[in-house]
């Protein structure tokens, strides 16, 4: 795994969607940000590996954390009766080939420049930490059949930063450096609009994957926020309970979309039109499956497991040849993006304001 084809085989092999991302983008950067999300889709198998009991997963996962940020390739796999059993878990796919080759990709970060490689080492950071959280407060002795939630708002957008938000303010960052050093640019802004970026698009996995999560006894819809709905959280298991949960539910769908269209804000305010085109092209998927996954939420019961909400493969087929033909056009994705967020947005809208926990979807 030496050679740059050889890093991007086994990104294809446990990411087909990212890979078609990492594909067009720059060869400048291409290499560090794939780097990064082998090593956060590395740990995130580590943490979801339910087979192994919670605490050894919390152990090997703060060992693999120690090993990225020292550089150590040789110090997480060989000779480990938890790492091997961990492996044995995953049985033959790709999850288990990425792991036994995660030495290798972390040899590979260290050969990038010093201010890559401390960009790669503080989003691991960040997200490991958020991972780690999330395995302490949901699954370390949680009782079989029971369901542990968030408590507050301020812990949901926490968790929604550590594990996606982080990755928009280091995408920058790596942007900023390769791609536009000189360029005048408002970096507060832009930024700010690079995490809520990633935060919108793990709202809606969030918003999506609700009873899923439910089913595997975690509830990322704060506590405090429910029982202000006299709702408790077990009582989101029986999809009887939507029309009460409705109004709530449809206000965190609005915050998605309001942080989608901010990732859009981003792309438009990013530099060097020809020279970030295949940058900003990969990220215009993310933002408009999105966008139509927030639509189809909206127009569905959450809280129903036996509606799979899924953009089909036609429509991602779609969008991918709509945003490749309009990315030659003048404001060809502003106008795209303008009529998917307003489909979007008659799905979302909720007209009955009573049940909200406050007047408005913060941004924040």
């Amino acid at each position: 795994m030496q050679s740059k084809p050889q890093l991007m085989k086994l990104l294809k092999e446990v990411s087909r969607s990212f890979y078609l991302t990492m594909r067009v983008l720059p060869g400048s950067i291409r290499m560090q940000i794939s780097a990064a999300y082998l090593l956060a889709r590395a740990t995130d198998t580590i943490a979801d590996t339910e087979l192994i009991p919670a605490e050894v997963r919390v152990e090997v996962l703060q060992r693999l954390r120690a090993a990225i940020l020292a550089g150590q390739s040789s110090s997480f796999v060989e000779g480990d009766s938890q790492v091997s059993a961990l492996l044995q878990a995953q049985g033959e796919t790709s999850e288990k080939t990425l792991l036994e080759n995660v030495g290798e990709v972390i040899r590979r970060v260290e050969k990038f420049s010093a201010e890559d490689r401390a960009d790669i080492h503080t989003v691991l950071e960040t997200i490991t930490e958020g991972q780690l959280m999330d395995l302490k407060r949901f699954v370390v002795g949680r009782e079989p059949e029971t369901v542990r939630a968030l408590q507050t708002e301020e812990e949901l957008d926490e968790y929604t930063y550590s594990v996606a938000g982080c990755v928009g303010e280091f995408w920058t960052r790596i942007c900023r450096r390769h791609l536009y050093p000189q360029a005048e640019i408002n970096e507060e802004k832009l930024f700010e609009n690079a995490i809520h970026f990633g935060k919108g698009l793990q709202l809606v996995n969030i918003l999506r994957d609700l009873p899923a999560d439910l089913k595997n006894g975690r509830c990322y819809l704060p506590e405090k926020s429910l029982q202000k709905l006299e709702l408790s959280v077990e009582s989101l298991k029986n999809p009887d309970s939507y029309p009460i949960l409705r109004t709530y539910y449809k206000w965190y769908l609005a915050k998605a979309l309001f942080y989608l269209q901010d990732g859009a804000q981003y792309l438009e305010d990013t530099p060097g039109r020809w020279r970030t085109w295949l940058m900003r092209l990969g990220c215009t998927w993310p933002i408009l499956i999105g966008a139509k996954t927030l639509k189809l939420l909206g127009e569905t019961n959450p809280l129903d497991p036996t509606q799979k909400v899924k953009v089909s493969r036609k429509e991602v087929k779609s969008i991918l040849f709509s945003t490749i033909l309009r990315g030659f056009i003048p404001d060809g994705w502003k106008d795209l993006f303008e009529q998917t967020f307003k489909e979007a947005n008659r799905s979302v809208v909720c007209h009955n304001r009573t049940e909200l926990p406050r007047e408005e979807p913060s941004k924040n």
